[in-house]
């Protein structure tokens, strides 16, 4: 009877051993996989983060290339004012310049008369 025991002792250790070695075989295959998955998620991640970017890259010209639309209007405009205002500026020239020649008149009159 001790024989069996022995015998039966050892079949159980040996099946004990078994299944901590099955059971350590699956815990390192689900590591793998784990380990895979986080690989696969980081490299989605890194996708979507890239299409972020580029998007974001997109919008942030759109709204530079429209800043730069904006102020070449405003310089266009501007410049169309300068013109308006300088021939403004000229005809008021032209009329203080008259203005002082008729003043220059009568002044150069009025000394004459004054010396006749």
């Amino acid at each position: 009877m001790s024989e069996s025991q022995s015998r039966y002792s050892i079949v159980e250790r040996l099946t004990k051993t078994k299944l901590d070695l099955m059971s350590q075989k699956a815990d390192l295959q689900q590591e793998v996989t784990r380990s895979q998955q986080k690989v696969e998620d980081l490299e989605k991640n890194l996708s979507f983060w890239e299409n972020d970017v580029e998007e974001s890259v997109k919008v942030t010209r759109r709204q530079k290339l429209r800043e730069v639309e904006v102020a070449k209007r405003e310089q266009k405009n501007a410049t169309e004012r300068l013109e308006k205002q300088k021939n403004v500026f000229d005809e008021k020239l032209k009329a203080v310049e008259e203005a002082l020649k008729s003043v220059e008149k009568i002044s150069e009159q009025a000394a004459k008369q004054e010396t006749s």
